[in-house]
């Protein structure tokens, strides 16, 4: 059987490394082609707003609709010059975190929301999501689903 999400297959692809998990909340390192470094994040926020910034530098998603501030002004962003590729798709990929890695594929920002699609590596499956939220169940499902099928070894372990 072929493995068919170790991958990037787009610009502005990211590899989520999940190291910790713990009251809902997890940890870990976000990871893009144009940085050798990785982005610490403590929860979605963190991950949304590093993505955000991404892909507003690469002017890739184009956005849907612009932000706006409670005055009700839209802000515009401008795609940043100069932005080169540092990292291959191998080196990306060469990164894993300790509870699970995820490569997040946002094609569309459309309806002030994302659309694309993520793989979990460790099991290669891909699901599509209409939305960040759906994203974010998607993810939190499979590291539920990672705790409980641990602590079913260990139990069984003991």
């Amino acid at each position: 059987m072929a493995v068919t999400g170790h991958y990037i297959g787009t610009p502005n692809g990211i590899i989520l490394c999940v190291s910790q998990r713990g009251q809902g909340i997890m940890n870990g390192l976000l990871y893009h082609a144009y940085s050798k470094e990785g982005i610490p994040f403590h929860g979605y926020e963190d991950i949304i707003k590093a993505a955000e910034n991404l892909f507003n530098a690469l002017g890739f998603p184009h956005m849907g609709t612009g932000d706006r501030d409670i005055c009700g002004r839209t802000h515009v962003y401008r795609k940043k010059e100069g932005m080169t590729k540092v990292m291959k798709d191998e080196e990306l990929l060469g990164q894993h975190g300790d509870m699970g890695t995820f490569v997040i594929r946002v094609q569309h920002r459309q309806h002030s929301s994302w659309q694309g699609r993520v793989t979990y590596l460790e099991e290669d499956q891909t699901v599509y999501f209409r939305s960040a939220l759906e994203l974010v169940k998607i993810i939190d499902g499979v590291l539920e689903k990672k705790e409980q099928t641990d602590a079913a070894k260990r139990d069984k372990e003991e």
